[in-house]
């Protein structure tokens, strides 16, 4: 991992940000599920900073990526980072950029005052299942995610 590094993206990454999106889609078979547009993507990270995206470098090429944002724990009493991407593109694999990002979110969470970083793994993705254990990630089996969306979601809303 010699010559790493790490960046915020910026505006005129919003194409990259998407590309690393649908690669990351296609390695996880859902490349169909892929609806966002750089003008989405756009208005959510950079006009309503609600998203935030940092990019790992290799000698200043962008290798992988994690997308985050703030979430909240009554529980704990304070905001948390939920880590929704995480990213490398597969010929960097194995040289640390998948643990770097996790520990630059691990830095801003602890600069941010956060109570924890936390995130979601396909069940068949083993090899990331791997990673997150090594790292030190704790799976959290006694919960089940729902989720309410598409039409089931505009119907509710009404």
């Amino acid at each position: 991992m010699s010559g790493c590094s790490f960046r915020f993206a910026q505006k005129e990454d919003v194409s990259l940000v998407l590309d690393f999106i649908k690669e990351l889609a296609e390695y996880e078979n859902m490349l169909d599920e892929v609806v966002a547009t750089e003008e989405l993507l756009c208005d959510w990270i950079f006009d309503k900073k609600i998203v935030e995206v940092i990019f790992a470098l290799e000698d200043d090429k962008e290798v992988g990526f994690a997308l985050f944002f703030h979430n909240f724990s009554t529980f704990l009493g304070r905001g948390g980072i939920y880590l929704e991407d995480l990213y490398v593109k597969e010929e960097y694999r194995g040289k640390g950029y998948g643990k770097g990002l996790i520990k630059k979110l691990a830095q801003i969470a602890v600069e941010r005052n956060c109570g924890r970083v936390e995130w979601w793994c396909l069940d068949w993705n083993q090899p990331s299942i791997n990673f997150y254990l090594s790292i030190g990630a704790e799976p959290m089996d006694d919960w089940t995610v729902y989720r309410i969306s598409g039409d089931t979601l505009k119907e509710l809303g009404k």
